[in-house]
């Protein structure tokens, strides 16, 4: 073999070797999983049937069995870790989880930070007011108190600065402007100072509807006064991980496909939010 020959053999199994390393070695987040079985989640604990701590420390919810269906799908364990809605929202993660829950909605300003899946949830965003409250109508908060948790579009709604632009969005409209918007980490806290009374401390809570029926069936004395926008869900990533984009996207497909998904909502929310109504 004289050295020409040598040269272009050399260079053909270069390119060989490279796309065959190619299609074998996923992108770096999906193969750190892979190597260690585990698909690190991060979720809430305070979240209602999204995902919280039930009697016994353990972590349930709508999203605590959709990831382990992820996780399933890539035949890897699910680990959970908390930390709070304002650390999975900013980026930055740092590999200290492989994948953000939390039913996020995919808005292009969070996609210049982050990547997401296919829409797994969609919900619906309502104002919840006191038992004494005497509202009657959405209008009738004009003025109000309002808590809301914090860095979410419930918040941006409230300062109406919330112009949707996730896919099929159609135009909000603001039923009514807060006299006063209340940040905090998560609605189980605003509820507790909603649950004190008409005015004490806040006249309405905007959240998801989810979160409104738990407040409701563990005994806090509110009620829904009306919906307020609706807006899908999806599965946040770090950016540049197409690799693991693509894959959770199939699990999400998959388990949309089989059932699973219908079936998960069903048993958490007793409807089947898992597809766009």
């Amino acid at each position: 073999m004289n050295r020409i020959t040598k040269i272009v053999a050399s260079a053909s199994i270069a390119i060989v070797s490279a796309t065959i390393g190619t299609s074998v070695y996923a992108g770096e987040v999906l193969q750190r999983v892979l190597d260690a079985k585990t698909l690190k989640v991060a979720v809430g604990t305070d979240w209602g049937p999204i995902s919280s701590l039930n009697a016994n420390h353990e972590l349930e919810g709508y999203d605590i069995d959709v990831a382990k269906g992820l996780a399933k799908y890539l035949g890897v364990k699910a680990e959970f870790v908390t930390p709070g809605w304002d650390l999975i929202v900013a980026g930055n993660w740092q590999g200290r989880w492989d994948i953000g829950m939390g039913q996020m909605t995919p808005t292009t300003e969070r996609a210049e930070k982050l990547d997401f899946s296919e829409n797994y949830y969609f919900g619906h965003v309502v104002a919840v007011v006191p038992t004494d409250s005497k509202a009657k109508e959405l209008s009738d908060l004009n003025g109000a108190i309002v808590g809301v948790t914090t860095s979410t579009l419930e918040e941006q709604y409230l300062n109406q600065t919330l112009t949707p632009n996730w896919i099929g969005a159609k135009p909000i409209e603001f039923k009514f402007k807060a006299g006063q918007v209340k940040a905090y980490p998560s609605a189980n806290i605003a509820f507790d100072d909603l649950r004190l009374g008409n005015g004490i401390r806040l006249n309405a809570v905007v959240t998801d509807q989810e979160s409104a029926a738990t407040a409701i069936k563990s005994g806090y004395p509110v009620r829904v006064l009306g919906t307020l926008f609706s807006a899908p869900g999806a599965i946040s990533m770090m950016k540049g991980d197409k690799e693991l984009q693509e894959k959770i996207s199939a699990a999400i497909k998959s388990m949309k496909d089989d059932g699973t998904l219908s079936k998960i909502s069903m048993k958490w929310y007793g409807a089947d939010n898992s597809v766009d109504k």
